[in-house]
């Protein structure tokens, strides 16, 4: 198991178009109290320069320059944005001027602060919230996440003069691209579809215990040729508020519609899970018909915390070892010991074997929430046992638990609803940043190979 990190995700050709807006670069911080004071811009021929300019896609790459500085000057750069439910998350690093007084993120390397080196995203990957274990998530994708970019002369964070700012906005829906809710039958999703008339390759995308309906990943990878369907699956509308039991018949009832849906190009769909939505998606390729590839991020081959159900089969679920689990330095829980295995509790396996799927298995090695590396080697394993194709596997190094779309924050430590407490996911954020980026281009490429989309 070899990863294969990219530095930089190609930018995606519809965000590129059409929004060369330039960037606003006066005016007052959006956040109010709790974010930090402003002033009023020294005066200075200082400029703050965004590529692209205005408004981007979230995972596409940003480009950010500085002009006008004087030869050699120190610089702080900081960044924050507000979430939905106002939320305050920032991040700042320390530069310095070229010999032209010139700046550029792609080729300096921070001196300090949130990140060090050549971290041309850093400003966004290291975004940390001011609430402890606040995690951020973009829960109306039609508007956007802005972000307030500040240029402060010297090196205090929150001291120096402010030279310049400007204001950007990063979008979850590239230009055209359409969101159609369904509710059709038990279905409740949100699709999102292309600009242009299909068909296109049908994803199902899952996320994990947090319940109701997260539609960001599927809404960014339909400006990438997918028509995608974000399924909730409890604690949304009028399905069950709880996840006691997971029928399958669910499940197969929203592959059916995404099959039958005139954009989808057929013979068979594609599932993307992350976590308990990695587990889902690995119970749907076993034991339903109609899906031709799954991407499993972290996700368990055991069933974790309900019974699966499909007909008069049942998958019961593994046991908790509280006495397997401990206490972190910081106070946390660590509950990565705290799953019993499915080689001991073989009912919990889920039978794998019985797919025709293709899988990709993104791991994180140093996922806490359960043991996701294991359980990708024992589903490869599983597979190659019963003459199934074996299953490509990418493993990310101090890579955690949540490898979201790219420019996300590590989510490292927080609330875990099955267990009731905080606990760490795991994680150290530059090579966290790193995987999200490259598992974000190894997922499309797999899809786009095994659903037969653009190379």
């Amino acid at each position: 198991m070899v990863a294969s990190p990219l530095a930089v995700l190609r930018t995606s050709r519809l965000c590129q178009w059409g929004w060369k807006s330039r960037a606003r670069l006066s005016g007052s911080l959006p956040f109010g109290r709790g974010g930090w004071t402003t002033w009023a811009p020294a005066r200075t021929n200082a400029t703050l320069s965004l590529e692209p300019a205005g408004r981007s896609c979230w995972d596409e790459p940003l480009g950010i320059s500085v002009h006008g500085l004087a030869p050699e000057q120190p610089v702080t750069l900081r960044a924050a944005l507000r979430d939905e439910k106002g939320a305050l998350f920032r991040a700042h690093a320390r530069y310095r001027a070229d010999d032209h007084g010139g700046l550029d993120l792609a080729r300096a390397p921070a001196l300090g602060g949130s990140f060090a080196g050549i971290e041309p995203m850093g400003l966004l990957w290291a975004l940390e919230p001011e609430r402890p274990f606040w995690r951020l998530i973009k829960r109306d994708v039609q508007t956007p996440f802005v972000v307030e970019l500040e240029v402060l002369d010297g090196h205090e964070p929150d001291g120096g003069r402010l030279l310049t700012r400007a204001v950007h906005e990063r979008h979850f829906m590239a230009p055209g691209v359409r969101r159609v809710p369904v509710r059709e039958g038990r279905v409740r999703a949100t699709l999102f579809l292309p600009p242009e008339p299909g068909p296109y390759p049908g994803i199902l995308d899952l996320f994990g215990v947090g319940g109701g309906l997260l539609e960001y990943r599927a809404s960014l990878l339909a400006g990438k040729g997918f028509a995608v369907m974000a399924l909730a699956y409890y604690n949304y509308d009028d399905l069950p508020k709880g996840m006691d039991t997971m029928r399958m018949e669910y499940f197969e009832e929203a592959v059916n519609y995404l099959l039958s849906h005139p954009e989808v190009k057929g013979p068979g769909i594609g599932l993307l899970g992350i976590s308990k939505g990695g587990e889902l998606g690995l119970a749907m390729a076993s034991f339903l018909k109609g899906i031709k590839a799954a991407v499993v991020i972290n996700g368990s081959v055991a069933a974790v915390g309900n019974t699966i159900y499909y007909k008069d089969e049942t998958i019961p679920p593994v046991s908790l070892l509280r006495n397997r689990v401990k206490m972190t330095k910081d106070g946390l829980l660590d509950v990565v010991e705290g799953l019993q295995s499915p080689l001991v509790e073989e009912k919990s396996f889920i039978p794998v074997e019985r797919s025709d799927t293709a899988f990709l298995l993104l791991v994180g090695q140093d996922d806490h929430n359960w043991k996701s590396e294991f359980y990708a080697n024992e589903i490869s394993k599983r597979l190659e046992a019963h003459g199934k194709g074996k299953p490509q596997i990418i493993c990310y190094p101090e890579a955690g638990h949540y490898i979201e779309p790219p420019y996300f924050p590590l989510y490292k430590a927080g609330m875990h609803l099955l267990v009731g407490a905080n606990i760490t996911f795991g994680g150290e954020p530059k090579p966290h940043a790193v995987a999200q980026v490259d598992a974000w281009q190894q997922l499309q490429t797999f899809l786009h190979k095994h659903l037969g989309g653009k190379s």
